[in-house]
C-alpha cells in the first residue's frame, strides 16, 4: 500500500486524478495543489502548496511568506525568491513574481523541503516594502515569531545596506505599544 504525500500537486498525480479524489471528498483543494482530508494544515502544506510543480529552488517571500506562516490571506500573484546561485529555470507563469536576492542563512527556514523567509525576515521585508503593510498582518507574525517590534527594531539595525531600513523602522515604532 502506498501513501501518499500531504501535499498533492500534478508532479505527483495526474489533474484528472487529483479533481476526482477532490470531487469524492478525500481532498480539498489548497493553492495549486491538493491536501488529503483530515490533514491538518500548517506552515510547510502551504509552503509545499504554493511551489506545487514549480522549482523547488523557489523561496516563498513577502505576502506569500506571511500566509505560509498562518498570518495573512494567500495572495492572489504569489511572491517567490531565489538566491543568485540557484540558477533556477522558471517557466513563465503570470501568477507568480519571482526576484533575485541575497539572503542570510538566518532568514531562511526549510518547511518539509520547501522554503520560505523566516517570520523575522517577513517582518522586515514587508515593512520595508513600497506598499504599506497591514499592521494586522505584522502584528500576527511578531506573534508567530515569538518577537517584539523592539527585537525586530534591534535586528534591523544590524543588517548592513539594505533598502528601506529607515521606513521599516517608522513601521515598526508605530507597533511598538
Amino acid at each position: 500500500m502506498t501513501t501518499l504525500a500531504a501535499v498533492l500537486s500534478e508532479a505527483d498525480l495526474p489533474a484528472p486524478e487529483l479533481q476526482a479524489a477532490r470531487l469524492d471528498g478525500e481532498l480539498y483543494g489548497l493553492s495549486d495543489a491538493y491536501c488529503q482530508i483530515g490533514e491538518l494544515e500548517g506552515p510547510a502544506h502551504r509552503a509545499r502548496a504554493a511551489r506545487a510543480t514549480r522549482s523547488t529552488r523557489l523561496i516563498a517571500e513577502l505576502g506569500t511568506a506571511a500566509w505560509v506562516w498562518g498570518a495573512a490571506p494567500r495572495p492572489a500573484r504569489l511572491r517567490f525568491a531565489v538566491t543568485p546561485d540557484a540558477r533556477a529555470r522558471l517557466s513563465p507563469d503570470q501568477r507568480i513574481v519571482v526576484r533575485e536576492i541575497v539572503f542570510e542563512p538566518r532568514d531562511l527556514v526549510d518547511l518539509g523541503g520547501a522554503t520560505a523567509t523566516s517570520p523575522l525576515r517577513t517582518i522586515l521585508d514587508l515593512a520595508r516594502g513600497d506598499d504599506a503593510p497591514d499592521p494586522g498582518v505584522l502584528t500576527r507574525l511578531l506573534a508567530i515569531a515569538g518577537l517584539t517590534p523592539a527585537q525586530c527594531l534591534a535586528d534591523l539595525e544590524g543588517r548592513a545596506g539594505i533598502p528601506g531600513k529607515r521606513r521599516a523602522q517608522r513601521v515598526l515604532e508605530r507597533l511598538t505599544p
